[in-house]
């Protein structure tokens, strides 16, 4: 059961609506204003305030000199969620042997709703900088792992996304349904998925799935980068090998329990 109500709702308890101010904070925002706070939940303004300052007390946010930004112990308490960090560190080797032998951005991501969401990102001084960000997400129709979750995932995913109308991100950005089908229709005959420039301009990225016991993908690994750079199809076959390694890892871990 969802603790936040759908999207327009107002929330009704004060735990909802207290995680509501949390969930206010996107990936890119460093801190938010009382105001911004208020207009993105949707509360009025004095009650965001007591609610904040309640976070504050807990340690759960911090006061800066122009408004509020989330802290260290959000940090902390999201590293005691088992499977995330089992999953990271589990796939930790494989991403650092990909990094290696390419030198580009690895990523570990997961299905988060429509989103892909990442959880890990393995780069250095020869990776070419990219927006993505260890616990940020996009959304999954544009980016390489985020189609690899709507391919072979619920298929109400995908429903959900084409409700939505996607978003343009870049003139390469897939929008139109019928194309959109086609594409995840050559992912799951591929058994990777690709995005050429959707999410990001000069950035493309080549993705493998984390299968679970359902048959489903509960991660996916990337290598992403420069456009130029990337020989995607060249790279297929690591990028496979890797995510499959990880599947017969966890598998056999999950049969230990």
């Amino acid at each position: 059961m969802d603790l936040l109500p759908p999207a327009g709702e107002p929330p009704k308890s004060v735990l909802a609506r207290g995680l509501r101010l949390l969930d206010a904070f996107g990936s890119a925002d460093a801190e938010l204003t009382l105001t911004e706070l208020a207009r993105r939940t949707g509360l009025p303004k004095p009650t965001a305030y007591r609610l904040i300052a309640e976070l504050v007390r807990w340690g759960g946010v911090e006061r800066t000199g122009s408004g509020y930004r989330l802290s260290i112990r959000l940090f902390v308490l999201g590293q005691r969620a088992p499977t995330p960090r089992g999953l990271r560190e589990a796939a930790l080797p494989y991403l650092e042997d990909l990094y290696e032998a390419t030198h580009e951005n690895i990523h570990l991501a997961v299905p988060d709703g429509t989103d892909t969401l990442f959880l890990e990102k393995v780069s250095g001084r020869r990776s070419m900088p990219i927006v993505s960000r260890v616990g940020g997400r996009l959304p999954a129709y544009c980016t390489a792992t985020g189609k690899l979750f709507l391919a072979l995932g619920p298929p109400d995913t995908l429903d959900r996304v084409l409700a939505a109308g996607p978003a343009r991100y870049t003139p390469h950005t897939i929008i139109m349904p019928g194309l959109l089908r086609r594409e995840l229709a050559r992912t799951v005959d591929r058994g990777y998925a690709v995005n050429r420039e959707e999410s990001e301009a000069g950035v493309s990225a080549i993705a493998a799935p984390i299968i679970g016991p359902d048959g489903r993908p509960i991660a996916a690994i990337s290598i992403t980068g420069s456009t130029h750079r990337l020989d995607l199809e060249r790279l297929a076959p690591a990028v496979r090998t890797a995510a499959s390694a990880l599947t017969r890892e966890l598998a056999r871990e999950l049969a230990r329990r």
